[in-house]
């Protein structure tokens, strides 16, 4: 444990990216996985003016930028063998562009089904399926299902292969496929459940593997564990719950942890902890983080174990606002953060900053921010006793 909470406690700010005209929220941060060094590695964010940026990662310098127009963008992801980046939209489809190529046209567009306003999606580790999850429109709360695999030169509109609709009653949030099995994929609702399935199941019935109830609106979910054989989820109301899917077909029970609200039981030694950003689960360590924050920009992290959540470290003097995403590059155990300061930051261990100057937060008005749907404990507490 020392040596992990010394990994973490020696992060230091190594680059801030560039003050944009135009500040925005960075809500979700990707990593290209290809290895290119002579070209250098990119970094794609996605901003709450609908836009993608891409970035060099070593300098932090916007190399480019996608738009998602007319709809709003919603995640985004990098292709596992190459440098497409993916993103959904209320719009109803998901795009993919060439990161490395400048313009303004997605080289793929995968149209969903007529009304599907998509706000979570997920492409498979092999990069042969992308999977989307929509609002709540009418009674209907899809799994939207595509082929990605580019079979010619032919780059033309995708339409689905297929959806599940019996499994989820509300919006969609989150949608995971498992790091390393192409054909499991997790997905959480407002609705409060977590559902796995096996999608080389023919049926939607048959496909679902388990169902896991976090007694609150899904905020955040992901795999972990040693074979990644473990999830988790928080919620909007700032919740946690951790479950062990190898213990499916045992007597043992699946629930490792369940905090209503990790606010009112976690100690953070430097001060207060108003939020969770997600999860990050430490391969080598074989032990899972979560992360969270201040509204001030403070970044906790916590280790996550049976007994509950301890704090490790906290990662300072660096953002001046919430901090919305995060991702952590394995490699050199690097560290990348985005906020509603309109900043990129990447930590590095016993990195020196050239010029530090923290700035002062470039809060705006956020659309996304306005569509999050806010779940108080009263809501989930009557839920409960229903």
């Amino acid at each position: 444990m020392e040596k992990i909470e010394e990994q973490f406690a020696n992060l230091h700010i190594a680059r801030r990216s560039s003050e944009q005209k135009e500040p925005t929220y960075l809500l979700d941060i990707a990593t290209s996985k290809t290895v290119q060094a002579e070209k250098g590695s990119l970094v794609a964010v996605l901003c709450s003016n609908g836009s993608i940026r891409i970035y060099d990662k070593e300098t932090l310098n916007v190399l480019r930028e996608f738009s998602g127009s007319p709809g709003l963008l919603n995640g985004v992801r990098f292709a596992n063998c190459c440098d497409s980046v993916y993103s959904a939209s209320t719009d109803g489809a998901v795009r993919c562009w060439d990161a490395r190529v400048a313009g303004g046209k997605p080289v793929q567009l995968f149209r969903g089904y007529p009304g599907n306003i998509f706000i979570s999606f997920d492409v498979n580790c092999k990069d042969h399926v992308i999977c989307a999850g929509t609002e709540k429109v009418d009674d209907d709360a899809l799994l939207v299902f595509w082929d990605a695999r580019i079979a010619s030169q032919d780059l033309s509109t995708r339409d689905p292969l297929g959806a599940y609709s019996e499994t989820h009653s509300d919006d969609i949030t989150q949608v995971r496929f498992h790091p390393s099995n192409p054909n499991m994929v997790v997905s959480g609702s407002t609705d409060g459940l977590v559902n796995v399935f096996d999608i080389s199941v023919d049926n939607e019935e048959d496909a679902l593997v388990a169902t896991c109830n976090s007694i609150s609106s899904v905020s955040c979910i992901g795999w972990c564990g040693r074979d990644y054989k473990q999830i988790y989820c928080m919620t909007h109301d700032e919740g946690f719950c951790w479950w062990d899917l190898g213990h499916l077909d045992t007597d043992e029970p699946i629930t490792c942890l369940n905090i209503q609200d990790v606010r009112e039981v976690t100690d953070v030694k430097e001060g207060r902890l108003d939020y969770l950003i997600g999860g990050l689960y430490h391969e080598k360590m074989d032990r899972l983080f979560v992360i969270g924050g201040t509204n001030t920009g403070k970044i906790h992290i916590m280790s996550c174990a049976a007994s509950g959540l301890t704090h490790v470290t906290s990662l300072q003097q660096g953002h001046a606002a919430t901090v919305r995403s995060f991702c952590w590059d394995v490699s050199e155990d690097s560290l990348l953060t985005g906020g509603e300061d309109a900043q990129l930051l990447l930590w590095k261990p016993g990195a020196v900053e050239k010029t530090f100057t923290k700035k002062d937060s470039l809060k705006s008005a956020s659309s996304v921010q306005q569509r999050v749907r806010i779940h108080s404990n009263d809501s989930y507490k009557r839920r409960q006793q229903q």
